[in-house]
């Protein structure tokens, strides 16, 4: 099988700015469609062990269901993925106030983060032929409530092996946060399938940073050892998600390493299609989220509303409180310097 890359125009924005959609399909059969509002990846075809394709990621056929309002489905979320404490954070000695948009705190970047800005869509030429799409955009200072101008680029590359690579670079003109992450949500049954429950996860981590009743992080890492947020070895989610905090799921420490160094963060195996997802990543923490908050009322990709736990997002990101100096490790930009993180979704059957 040949790998390619193409663009078709998915639809405009109210100011009549294009949406453009992006495919890249890789020589094992992995292909992956994004496009260029949000980085959203919008489809994720997977070979099963009989080698059948199953778009295995939640979503919507048209840009309206998007642009109407969506859980982050597939998108680049920043400037800070995760939440931040009373929608404040301070920053050598000045307090900056950014959105409530989840109550008390700032979630994702606030009212309109990245998963909601146009990002400029540039084929990228490898010596190995995979495809590969650069999306950039610029932050402006202040934007959102941040400081610092910001110049983005995250890189999607679909591989021989069928891994889907997302590398990220950053720079800015002044300290700032910087701390994004891919939020699909992944079902291996493939999209529209029901739940998640008969998924086994293993998260090669034994410590997890606890929150309160709003989601909010507590600024302390705990053990995972025995108690119900320990995913060192295979659970099924339909045993395990009843006894996890809200059945909601946790933010994971990872091994330390090096800055440059991927660690494997997490496995997820369904046992029908036979496929399996490692996530492998530069970053230092992992948030298991069951999809307890989803529902709605608009269909999704196969017709169907989607209903709660019928995805699972393994979101790799760093610490998102930025008040918590002991914790924020590699999350700050300083002038001069370029932040960089990859991660790798690799699939199997």
């Amino acid at each position: 099988m040949a790998s390619f890359l193409k663009a078709r125009q998915f639809g405009k924005l109210a100011d009549g700015r294009a949406v453009d959609a992006w495919t890249l399909t890789g020589r094992g059969g992995l292909q992956v469609e994004a496009m260029t509002l949000g980085g959203i990846v919008m489809r994720l075809l997977v070979p099963g062990r009989d080698g059948k394709l199953a778009d295995v990621v939640l979503g919507f056929n048209d840009l309206e269901s998007y642009l109407a309002g969506h859980p982050y489905f597939g998108a680049i979320t920043g400037r800070v993925a995760g939440r931040i404490a009373n929608a404040e954070f301070t920053l050598d000695g000045r307090t900056y106030q950014l959105a409530r948009n989840d109550p008390p705190n700032h979630l994702h970047g606030g009212l309109v983060g990245f998963d909601k800005r146009l990002w400029k869509a540039t084929p990228v030429e490898r010596a190995d032929g995979a495809p590969s799409l650069r999306l950039q955009y610029f932050s402006p200072d202040g934007e959102g409530g941040f400081p610092g101008n910001v110049n983005v680029a995250v890189t999607y590359t679909v591989t021989d092996e069928n891994e889907f690579v997302i590398e990220s670079e950053a720079t800015s003109d002044r300290t700032t946060p910087l701390c994004l992450t891919h939020h699909s949500y992944f079902n291996l049954a493939g999209e529209g399938a029901g739940s998640i429950d008969d998924h086994r996860l293993t998260i090669y981590a034994n410590r997890f940073v606890p929150v309160d009743e709003n989601y909010t992080t507590m600024g302390r890492v705990e053990l995972t050892d025995g108690n119900d947020n320990d995913f060192r070895t295979a659970r099924r989610l339909g045993d395990v998600i009843p006894l996890l905090f809200k059945e909601h799921g946790a933010l994971y420490a990872l091994p330390d390493h090096d800055a440059a160094e991927m660690v494997v963060a997490a496995r997820l195996e369904e046992p029908t299609s036979g496929r399996t997802l490692t996530v492998s990543t530069t970053e230092r923490y992992l948030q298991l989220y069951t999809s307890s908050l989803l529902g709605g009322t608009r269909a999704g990709k196969s017709g169907k509303v989607y209903s709660r736990f019928e995805g699972v997002c393994l979101e790799c990101q760093g610490y998102p409180d930025v008040s918590n100096t002991a914790l924020r490790k590699e999350i700050l930009i300083h002038p001069g310097e370029t932040q960089r993180h990859r991660t790798a979704y690799a699939f199997s059957a």
